[in-house]
């Protein structure tokens, strides 16, 4: 039984930081969805990624990397309500699952989050980083979509904002973040040229 139990551990959670992988993440999204919208309420994300965490990588190692990404999970796990998620997207990339949250609510925990992360710098041997992150916010409010994609890309959308307007902020997914349509896209480019 404990045998069993290691094994359904390591398929549903990250090998480094302890956190949910990825399919474990997802799945709890799209459950989290689908009971939310069955009790009207509200589920917000958060895709947070760390500011310039190549950099830290090519400069100290891949090992003060991993610190780095085991310190700041721990971080964020200590700030998030116990019935949040939090999981390990890819590489530097964490999402986080706020069930019950609408988009006010989900960038007030964003910032606690991304707050928690630079709250003070992270040491690994005798390297002493300070580590920022920007976190993009997109929430679904009590209609029953079930869109996991959707949410998980305008999340993305509302993180490149923050990365574009420098980095180290919290940015929430707007009308405006939305994807355009391939039908507009392509009658824009057609006009440019």
């Amino acid at each position: 039984m404990l045998a069993r139990e290691a094994l359904r551990d390591q398929a549903t959670h990250d090998g480094l930081t302890g956190l949910l992988n990825r399919a474990a993440i997802l799945e709890l999204l799209q459950n989290e969805l689908l009971r939310c919208g069955r009790e009207r309420q509200p589920v917000s994300v958060l895709l947070a990624d760390l500011d310039r965490f190549k950099q830290i990588n090519d400069t100290f190692g891949h090992q003060t990397g991993d610190v780095v990404l085991c310190e700041v999970a721990r971080r964020m796990k200590s700030v998030v309500r116990r019935y949040d998620a939090v999981g390990r997207y890819g590489g530097e990339e964490f999402l986080i699952v706020l069930p019950g949250c609408d988009g006010e609510v989900a960038a007030a925990q964003a910032q606690r989050i991304r707050e928690a992360i630079t709250v003070s710098p992270i040491v690994s041997g005798m390297i002493s980083l300070q580590v920022t992150g920007s976190i993009g916010v997109s929430w679904r409010g009590a209609t029953g979509n079930s869109d996991t994609n959707g949410l998980v890309r305008d999340a993305d959308l509302a993180l490149y904002r923050a990365k574009d307007a420098g980095r180290d902020r919290v940015e929430l997914a707007t009308v405006e973040s939305k994807a355009p349509d391939i039908t507009s896209l392509a009658v824009a480019l057609a006009q440019d040229t």
